[in-house]
């Protein structure tokens, strides 16, 4: 069965996690049974700003990560407690994280134009 066949509570092996993290989600990456990701930022002020994306997200979607908070780093960790193991919900979560996090509308066009290329400004690192 593949992944996109799934029932949202079943969970998936080491494997298929890797190939699924690979194919969709590259700066993501499995490790003692949890999907991780490491925002880097600029200083507090971009940590904090990621630190309340995520948990905006996270609670929007009543599932709810495990954060390591530093100076100029967040580090995000998905795992279903309830499933014990990587669901569909960790899944899903990282991509709308990924998607808020890591927005840049001025490579968009339009009139949102972005934050300026400024070390007065800038408050996240973009991959």
């Amino acid at each position: 069965m593949g992944w996109r066949e799934r029932k949202h509570e079943e969970t998936y092996s080491d494997f298929e996690v890797e190939e699924r993290l690979k194919e969709e989600l590259p700066h993501w990456y499995l490790e003692n049974g949890w999907i991780r990701r490491k925002y880097k930022t600029s200083g507090w002020k971009g940590t904090l700003m990621v630190v309340n994306a995520v948990g905006h997200l996270a609670e929007a979607a009543f599932h709810h990560p495990d954060l390591t908070v530093s100076y100029a780093f967040v580090i995000v960790k998905l795992v279903n407690h309830a499933a014990k193991g990587i669901t569909n919900k960790d899944f899903e979560l990282a991509h709308k994280i990924e998607d808020v996090i890591m927005w840049q509308p001025g490579k968009e066009g339009g009139a949102l134009v972005g934050t300026p290329d400024d070390p007065r400004f800038k408050y996240i690192k973009y991959d």
